[in-house]
């Protein structure tokens, strides 16, 4: 199925380049993540929709402001049509041509959209680094579950919220699962040497973070330790 990128002006930490807004196919052309509420992206969103034949619906992946903020103009510029997103989209639904897989951790409402093997992942699958698991996000049990559904799904591409495309999904799904429980062991491996503060278990897990991404770290750390806590291998 045809894709166009159209990516936002917002780029950051955690952002990357910036948010992309993916248009897919035509006649009607569906939007998946009007991004932020950008005029200029806005503008650039609404003209590849109606170069396309008009708007078919707008499919949210999450509610953050960088996927969601420009949602209300998106839909006033091409006539206010339906919108997927969860509630009262579920895992399994169809949204037009799409069907929503629930992928929660970075959110809790988090849905992936699959259509004819491509999959637009939000900030589920980044096309560069790792996601961070949010507090109130769904858990990282859940959150890798996900990700194992869509490994099974044999998809040609992931078309991710920040970055570029991913050419290769079923490596790119390992790599993000195997990051996961490389962490954690070496999360375990701090406990079991005695380590309980919080500061001292980012320095040991991870090996480097920026300024702008300690709090983030300190979230994606209390989701390992929530996990380990459910599975009873939390000292």
């Amino acid at each position: 199925m045809e894709t166009l990128l159209v990516r936002a002006a917002n780029p950051s930490p955690f952002t990357l380049d910036g948010t992309n807004t993916w248009v897919v196919g035509r006649d009607p052309a569906w939007v998946v993540d009007p991004g932020p509420a950008l005029p200029g992206h806005v503008d650039a969103v609404a003209a590849a929709v109606s170069e396309r034949g008009g708007a078919g619906g707008i499919a949210l992946t999450h509610d953050h402001p960088d996927h969601a903020e420009g949602l209300p103009a998106l839909r006033a510029r091409l006539g206010d049509p339906p919108v997927g997103r969860m509630p009262p989209l579920a895992d399994g639904d169809r949204f037009g041509p799409f069907t929503a897989y629930h992928v929660p951790g970075h959110a809790a409402d988090h849905l992936v959209f699959v259509v004819d093997g491509l999959a637009f992942t939000g900030d589920a699958v980044l096309g560069a680094g790792s996601v961070f698991i949010a507090p109130g996000g769904g858990g990282l049990g859940p959150y890798l579950d996900g990700l194992r559904r869509l490994r099974a799904l044999g998809l040609e591409r992931i078309l991710p919220g920040h970055g570029p495309e991913v050419e290769a999904p079923d490596a790119k799904l390992d790599a993000y699962v195997a990051h996961r429980l490389q962490r954690e062991r070496r999360i375990v491996a701090a406990l079991d040497a005695g380590l309980r503060d919080e500061d001292e278990l980012v320095a040991a897990a991870w090996d480097h973070v920026p300024d702008g991404l300690r709090l983030p770290a300190r979230w994606t750390l209390q989701a390992h330790l929530e996990k380990l806590r459910a599975e009873g291998r939390l000292p």
